[in-house]
């Protein structure tokens, strides 16, 4: 039976950004299991798309995260980011 989760790679990943702003790509990456090229791909995304910005500090990324930014599913769309983190953070 193929696996399957609920919230995507990009989900887990800005969740991540949300609780540690100043991981490594290395720790974003293994957080949510996935390569670092892949975290790199989806870090991209989610700038492209407005979600969080990269500051260089020294040798090192910090991110600022937008969460007040809807949620892209034209059905959450009436959510936001932050929303779906403190739902999240909530439950755990």
């Amino acid at each position: 039976m193929p696996q399957w989760t609920f919230l995507t790679h990009h989900a887990h990943l800005i969740i991540q950004v949300a609780q540690n702003p100043d991981a490594t790509l290395e720790e974003l990456a293994a957080s949510v299991g996935i390569s670092t090229r892949s975290a790199v791909t989806i870090l991209n995304d989610l700038e492209a798309a407005g979600y969080l910005e990269r500051e260089r500090r020294g040798r090192r990324n910090h991110y600022v995260l937008h969460g007040e930014r809807p949620l892209r599913h034209p059905s959450n769309a009436a959510h936001t980011v932050d929303e779906l983190i403190t739902a999240l953070r909530d439950i755990g």
